[in-house]
């Protein structure tokens, strides 16, 4: 582990590259990816560090414009159904030109507790996975990277919601277990905890995809999303002058758990560049970095950080 300078944001380093953080929030950079250190504080011991620990600021990947596909998939009780459509909306986005590829929270499955168990596969036998099988032969026949959105995983009794993601080889390149489980509990409006069905996973993930943008597959429902879903893409995409984008499922009024929809790309100054309604539909917009890199240069947050007045806290170290 070392110690990185991304913006205005101090962010830990793992050796091997790549990290999410929570909520399947997630950096995707090339070679490397970080995590902020206030949300993966409670995972370290304190040691102390300085501003001088920090490297140089990241440089961009030699790509500057691609794009992006949010595919806002209808999620039926019928599995094969649900991966037909994920497969139409590849395709679909493929003939658009799209190079990165996002899923939803939850897409081959009714996000339901009645029906996760039922609907999890074993990911370590990719046999008995016709979910990552179609992921992976997706991703390398088009030659995309595939963000996979989450599944429902069955490990040893234990079953997690994970995220996977597949470059244009068709290769897994990084599995992800949700380390925070969503609990909403508003009376006269949703009782709902994944903690009561799904494991919380334990650890970051590691991948290097070669993109850099902040990608959040959620499923908010009707509550927090009206409030939440498009003001924390925006507030993350101001905080680290980064692309922000989000994936959700469809909205279905007649499931037990009706999500908001609206998957959306945002742009490094908190602007929305596209959005979707609430009904099925795949979204594709272009990414262009050096839009990053106009932004940092007119609103330098970087520059204007007061490290005479303060520094580190709460550093931690995962093996002291």
């Amino acid at each position: 582990m070392k110690l990185t300078h991304v913006n205005n944001n101090h962010l830990i380093e793992w050796s091997n590259g790549f990290g999410f953080k929570e909520r399947f929030e997630l950096f995707i950079r090339p070679k490397y990816c970080e995590c902020t250190l206030l949300r993966v504080k409670a995972l370290w011991n304190t040691r102390n560090l300085t501003m001088a620990d920090a490297p140089n600021p990241f440089q961009f990947p030699n790509i500057t414009k691609f794009k992006i596909a949010l595919c806002q998939l209808s999620v039926t009780s019928d599995k094969n159904q649900n991966l037909d459509r994920a497969s139409r909306s590849i395709r679909f986005s493929v003939e658009q030109g799209a190079k990165l590829l996002v899923l939803p929270e939850m897409w081959n499955c009714p996000y339901s507790s009645d029906y996760f168990a039922k609907y999890a596969e074993d990911f370590d036998n990719r046999d008995a996975s016709p979910t990552l099988s179609m992921l992976s032969e997706a991703a390398c026949c088009h030659g995309i990277t595939i963000i996979g959105g989450s599944l429902p995983e069955w490990d040893h009794g234990r079953l997690y919601n994970t995220c996977c993601i597949f470059g244009p080889d068709g290769r897994l390149k990084a599995k992800h277990r949700k380390i925070h489980l969503f609990d909403i509990d508003i009376p006269g409006e949703i009782s709902f905890k994944e903690s009561d069905t799904f494991t919380a996973g334990d650890q970051p993930t590691i991948v290097d995809t070669g993109v850099d943008i902040i990608c959040y597959p959620g499923a908010f429902n009707m509550s927090t999303g009206e409030l939440l879903w498009e003001l924390v893409q925006r507030a993350r995409a101001v905080d680290n002058q980064l692309f922000v984008a989000t994936c959700s499922p469809s909205r279905n009024s007649t499931g037990s758990y009706t999500t908001w929809g609206h998957s959306t790309l945002v742009g490094p100054s908190g602007e929305i560049i596209v959005t979707s309604g609430h009904e099925e539909t795949t979204v594709i917009a272009e990414i262009d970095y050096s839009n990053i890199q106009l932004q940092r240069k007119s609103l330098p947050l970087d520059d204007q950080k007061r490290e005479d007045i303060y520094k580190f806290i709460d550093v931690h170290e995962l093996n002291p």
